[in-house]
């Protein structure tokens, strides 16, 4: 009698997870409505891709016939054809750090527009002058 050869595991199948079983064959659905909305949405992700044959774990002719269902119940405006999806973005600069973290940032000099203000004043207080108001500035002043 021929000696059998003993297999050893094959190292690409020992990494992959058990394949899944579809949602559609645990229910006994063989018919997918494209106006079922609550099944479609089994089958679509949360931002209205329709999920991968790995990830729900249908055959290729249930893939097919969920596929053809949303994509008809996205033409009837039952289902989206995408969601956005909104985030808070963390305000944080380059080395790590909140803005937040360290003092409030002083202006380095006057805003641009000071010096055009300065001269306005300057002619508003000789215009006082010229009414006969005295007018002491605020170096006189101190």
């Amino acid at each position: 009698m021929p000696k059998t050869k003993v297999r050893g595991k094959n190292r690409d199948n020992s990494r992959r997870a058990k394949k899944k079983v579809s949602f559609l064959t645990t229910e006994g659905i063989t018919y997918v409505d494209w106006k079922n909305e609550k099944l479609l949405r089994k089958f679509m992700s949360e931002r209205a891709k329709i999920r991968a044959r790995r990830v729900t774990g249908n055959s290729a002719q249930q893939q097919k016939l969920v596929a053809d269902a949303i994509k008809l119940a996205r033409e009837m405006a039952l289902v989206p054809y995408a969601n956005r999806v909104t985030t808070q973005r963390q305000n944080k600069d380059r080395d790590g750090r909140s803005r937040a973290a360290g003092p409030v940032p002083r202006p380095s000099g006057p805003p641009p527009g000071a010096a055009h203000d300065e001269e306005a004043d300057a002619g508003a207080a000789g215009e006082a002058a010229e009414d006969g108001e005295l007018v002491v500035s605020e170096e006189e002043r101190a």
